[in-house]
């Protein structure tokens, strides 16, 4: 059992952090307590860019290594979910954005024919289609001799009784494995609609807890959001779900006509003090390394934390 690893969390970041290791030649085991159409990671909108996670000066890195795999991904969406799609990040200015913005080609401030009300950055990034993703990333762990395990687990303990290395990938379970008094969920809620015609990403931070994006999916347009702090709950909530669409439609009107397709509520896993990627030593020898805390941005970094992930087992 000692030359084993095992990956504890089954969504993207657990799924690729399992991928890296397995294609580096590890004997990789993933626990997931949950199918992974059935994760949080699922349910994200799936755009690639920094947003609601910390720490600024570990984001970038990270991020540009996971652009780098994602653009290699393009040629293949309908296995792989990547696709290259254009949009506007409203109220954003480059000049407030980390060095890592200067790496990222095309990014530019948005012409008054773009986003007339002002400032905002015109991009051409990543869109992960997360449900095919996540599948695709799975066979990815397959085909690389890893397995994918239904489980639970109790504790980290139990994961380092059965191996020598442990790769704790749980989120906000690691609120309470670790325990991280740090985590705390921070609800998101989406409608799913019918695409009227829109092809292009949009995204604007509101006041409060409220947002508004929309993100075009195969089949399907993504509308958001929230972002309640501290608020649990998975149950969609129909005001909340109305006063989306409304938001969206304000920018778009024929998003007001679209038949709505579905509900989504996820839990983004946000840390006080942003990610935690370190390793440390359990008594009795195995390796722990944690790779959790991400927020909103699991899949912008997720590539990036994985190979960190690596390089500490390589150590």
């Amino acid at each position: 059992m000692d030359g084993e690893t095992i990956v504890v969390g089954g969504g993207v970041i657990g799924l690729t952090s399992a991928v890296v290791l397995a294609e580096a030649g590890r004997r990789v085991r993933l626990w997931s307590r949950e199918e992974p159409r059935a994760t949080t990671s699922a349910v994200a909108g799936g755009l690639w860019w920094p947003y609601r996670i910390q720490p600024q000066e570990r984001v970038g890195a990270w991020a540009l290594r996971s652009l780098e795999v994602y653009t290699g991904l393009l040629d293949r969406p309908e296995e792989t979910g990547a696709r290259l799609v254009s949009g506007v990040h409203a109220a954003t200015r480059l000049d407030g954005l980390g060095t890592w913005a200067a790496e990222v080609d095309g990014l530019r401030a948005a012409t008054e024919a773009e986003y007339a009300p002002g400032d905002g950055l015109w991009a051409r990034l990543p869109v992960l289609d997360m449900p095919t993703h996540l599948v695709w990333l799975r066979r990815r762990l397959e085909a690389a001799g890893g397995r994918v395990e239904r489980r639970a687990a109790a504790s980290l303990a139990e994961a380092a009784a059965e191996a020598g290395v442990v790769v704790n990938c749980t989120g906000l379970g690691a609120g309470r494995l670790v325990p991280d008094a740090g985590m705390r969920p921070v609800r998101g809620q989406l409608v799913v609609v019918e695409n009227p015609g829109v092809d292009t990403w949009f995204t604007r931070t509101d006041a409060g807890a409220e947002s508004t994006y929309f993100i075009p999916q195969p089949g399907r347009l993504l509308l958001g959001g929230t972002a309640e702090a501290g608020a649990g709950s998975l149950e969609p909530d129909p005001r909340t779900a109305r006063a989306i669409v409304a938001r969206c439609a304000e920018l778009r009107p024929e998003i007001a006509g679209a038949r709505v397709l579905g509900h989504r509520v996820g839990l983004r896993p946000e840390r006080a003090g942003g990610v935690r990627l370190e390793r440390e030593e359990l008594p009795g020898g195995t390796v722990l390394v944690h790779n959790y805390g991400h927020g909103g941005a699991g899949v912008t970094v997720a590539w990036g934390c994985a190979r960190e992930v690596a390089e500490l087992l390589a150590a």
